[in-house]
């Protein structure tokens, strides 16, 4: 299995290179899968009935809600751990301390070390588009390795992955 990543030829609006068409990568966009889905697989994997995963399914994530909202950093089971945090202003005396200087409430996901290896061990598959939507090459890495053209010596200036091109390519930094 490999991740599947777009790169589109995009003008650019800003920065330093606002005017020019560049290639942008972002993640293709899987569908989401419905909780319904989910639960019939862990059931299926784990050889539990349905209505009994469901039934942990639910009492797992009031659970992880009712820990979470009071503090704690509550583990998910193979990825690693969630908690609440909050980004807000600071202030120069106590006296100005109040619940206004908070400006967002988040969730903060911690991955798990193995979880985290396994998101580098994984391939990925680049399929680029020029900027009339037509693929113009296919990239696929072998292993998670990812080559870095700016960094060269760093890893011996070795190619980790397979590249196959169906056409065009992408510009170099000097074009």
């Amino acid at each position: 299995m490999a991740l599947k990543v777009k790169a589109q030829e995009k003008l650019q609006k800003i920065g330093t290179h606002a005017g020019k068409y560049r290639y942008i990568m972002m993640p293709e966009l899987y569908t989401s899968l419905s909780q319904d889905k989910v639960i019939k697989e862990a059931a299926l994997r784990s050889g539990v009935s349905k209505g009994i995963m469901q039934a942990c399914w639910d009492a797992a994530g009031e659970v992880i809600k009712a820990w979470a909202t009071e503090g704690h950093s509550v583990a998910l089971p193979g990825l690693g751990t969630m908690r609440f945090g909050l980004r807000a202003k600071s202030v120069e005396k106590v006296d100005e301390v109040k619940a206004g200087l908070i400006t967002s409430r988040r969730i903060i996901f911690t991955p798990a070390v193995e979880l985290k290896d396994e998101l580098a061990a994984t391939a990925v598959q680049i399929s680029c588009y020029d900027r009339d939507g037509k693929e113009v090459k296919r990239v696929t890495s072998t292993s998670g390795e990812v080559e870095d053209p700016e960094n060269e010596n760093q890893n011996g200036g070795s190619d980790s992955g397979n590249t196959s091109q169906t056409g065009g390519g992408l510009p170099e930094e000097g074009d």
